[in-house]
């Protein structure tokens, strides 16, 4: 099948998470103990959370537009803490609860933790090394499916025989072009790509925080391929198409 063309995601962003990058990426990058080559570690300014990938053309991108502009991820939030409002005896800790989870100003919120390091396909040969998201409510999940929901039913996202692995990416060695034994990598269809034994890096992060109570902002529909963000030192970003905000 042709390659997507965008994706529907969730961007991380805080100065907790922008310092806890900044420490790994020098405690790990391009050092021998670890073998994680520096372009592989990804800019700060790409981490998010992926809800789905679409192959979109003039048409359906503005069809995609449309879709994301009537979410209502506030709604979708609030009806999901509805489904879990207790009766009678609890109410009263629910609604102390649900106070806690908005802002001073009522907004409601969503705040993520994202804690620990896993590996992808597998810590002994891994080319993906990722940050998981957690909240305090179990909403994530939930949350994201809803929102997926709408644009698997226009039929502009397919759905994935797996299940959706809500994770942000920090090292992935598609990007780098140091390939196994001092070979070339990168994205050639001929190049072999680098694996690493992650094993003692993931026993090295696996507590480690990277942000927490994270608040969920905004919800973006990104273009495929980060680009150099000007006047910045050496970060990348997504272009943004259209985003909603919570």
């Amino acid at each position: 099948m042709p390659p997507p063309t965008h994706f529907l995601c969730i961007p991380l962003s805080s100065p907790s998470l922008a310092r806890s990058w900044a420490s790994f990426r020098a405690d790990v990058a391009g050092t021998e103990a670890y073998g994680v080559p520096e372009d592989a570690v990804r800019p700060l300014g790409t981490l998010h959370l992926t809800l789905g990938v679409m192959r979109l053309e003039r048409d359906s991108l503005a069809r995609a537009v449309e879709v994301l502009e009537g979410l209502r991820p506030r709604e979708v939030l609030e009806a999901l803490r509805a489904e879990r409002r207790p009766s009678s005896s609890n109410s009263l800790s629910f609604s102390a609860s649900s106070s806690a989870s908005s802002s001073s100003s009522g907004t409601l919120r969503l705040p993520v933790t994202m804690r620990g390091l896993h590996a992808m396909p597998a810590a002994s040969r891994a080319t993906v090394l990722y940050a998981p998201p957690a909240d305090g409510e179990g909403l994530l999940r939930g949350f994201c499916d809803r929102l997926r929901a709408s644009f698997l039913s226009s039929g502009l996202m397919v759905k994935e025989d797996r299940p959706l692995l809500l994770h942000a990416t920090v090292v992935n060695t598609i990007y780098s072009k140091a390939g196994p034994k001092g070979g070339r990598g990168g994205r050639g269809r001929n190049r072999p790509r680098l694996v690493m034994d992650a094993r003692e890096l993931l026993r090295r992060y696996d507590d480690h925080i990277w942000a927490e109570d994270l608040t969920v902002t905004k919800i973006a529909l990104c273009r495929m391929g980060a680009k150099a963000v000007e006047g910045s030192d050496g970060d990348q970003a997504y272009e943004v198409e259209a985003e909603t905000e919570m």
